[in-house]
């Protein structure tokens, strides 16, 4: 599981079998599983920040201005 900070909001993608699957994370340890962004399966693990960064660009803000890879 590889966690992002996506413009303030904790995600984290997941590879199971061909597909990634996104969840947003809770500060209490629940997962969400997001199902209207479909993450490409050839799609390498260094491009997902990238991937997510294009995907939600219109949460950016000056006190989150990209998306970080944190684990």
């Amino acid at each position: 599981m590889i966690k992002f900070d996506v413009f303030g909001t904790l995600m984290s993608v997941l590879r199971n079998r061909d597909e990634w699957q996104l969840f947003v994370e809770s500060e209490t340890s629940i997962r969400r599983r997001v199902y209207d962004v479909v993450i490409p399966e050839e799609l390498r693990e260094d491009e997902l920040a990238g991937y997510l960064d294009d995907i939600y660009h219109e949460y950016a803000s000056e006190k989150h201005p990209s998306v970080k890879q944190i684990s």
